[in-house]
């Protein structure tokens, strides 16, 4: 249970704070995380430099990620102290410390049993033996009284096991929400800096790539898992052409893109659009079309089809 505690709130001093407003039965002060904290610095930060600049327009979408998995950690948080750790506390300082309370008294209530057989062995005058006999009645009736109240609240264990069980099943489901949340944020984001113009992708003059979605094979499972094997990075010579061709020419998508907003066009891996050039337009985006859809779209994401 305190393991938990710490999994859930690894500030002590904020843990303690919790308790305190809890035995006071009041409402604990909502505080900012840490995801949420980072992911508003970079949102104050990439304003500074401008949304307009690639720089500053990457801050501010990592950012906005940050703030999302913070918001996922708040429910995370939450969710498992309703379900899983409120429940434990709850049996281990409320059924728990009764049942340790019955047990202890059945132990005092042996040793007087104990007692009484003492005394009644060691009675010799008839008056002092009806006196002893009475007497061990009395205690044998108050121990097998307790005896069964404790025998009881031990069986009811077996339902309290089965209680903890669908907390437990709670608790790993939060979990797995929780990871398969920060999972798709990330991708996400990881599409979005894709998007950005080849150019602000160097790295100390180093030819640039496309950055391939990267994907760990145990983060989540497989079948939750998008597929990339069909990944192909745009040669250079075909962007050339890209940026050249006058008039419009079909284009293959090479894989999925989000819109960012109303002007750009989302595209789905393997489908064929349209696509031409507009004067005054960024090199690194060209005009799409799919039936009556216009918008923009990444060049890094298309394949020119001859």
């Amino acid at each position: 249970m305190k393991q938990t505690e710490v999994l859930l709130q690894p500030n002590p001093n904020a843990r303690i704070e919790e308790f305190v407003y809890e035995k006071l039965d009041r409402k604990a002060p909502s505080r900012i995380n840490n995801p949420e904290l980072l992911g508003q610095y970079m949102i104050d930060a990439g304003t500074e430099f401008g949304p307009g600049t690639a720089y500053g327009n990457a801050l501010i979408k990592c950012g906005e990620t940050q703030k999302r998995i913070g918001t996922a950690d708040r429910e995370l948080i939450q969710t498992s102290a309703l379900n899983f750790l409120t429940p434990l506390r709850n049996f281990i300082e409320g059924d728990y410390k009764t049942i340790a309370k019955e047990r202890k008294l059945l132990q005092n209530k042996r040793l007087d049993l104990d007692a009484a057989k003492t005394r009644l062995k060691k009675a010799k005058a008839a008056e002092t033996r009806n006196s002893s006999e009475q007497e061990l009645r009395i205690t044998q009736s108050e121990f097998d009284r307790q005896a069964e109240i404790t025998r009881l609240l031990l069986e009811g264990i077996s339902s309290t096991h089965a209680h903890h069980l669908r907390c437990l099943n709670d608790f790993v489901e939060a979990q797995m929400t929780y990871y398969a949340q920060c999972y798709q944020y990330m991708l996400d984001l990881q599409k979005q800096l894709g998007s950005f113009p080849s150019n602000y992708l160097s790295n100390n003059n180093q030819t640039s790539v496309t950055p391939v979605p990267s994907v760990l094979p145990n983060a989540i499972g497989s079948s939750a898992m998008p597929s990339t094997s069909g990944l192909v990075i745009t040669s250079p010579s075909n962007l050339s052409d890209l940026k050249e061709c006058s008039g419009s020419r079909k284009a293959r998508v090479l894989y999925d893109y989000d819109a960012a907003n109303s002007t750009e066009l989302s595209l789905l891996a393997d489908e064929v659009i349209t696509v031409f050039s507009v004067v005054g337009m960024d090199s690194d985006w060209l005009m799409g079309e799919r039936g009556n859809q216009k918008g923009k779209v990444p060049i890094t994401y298309l394949e020119l089809l001859n």
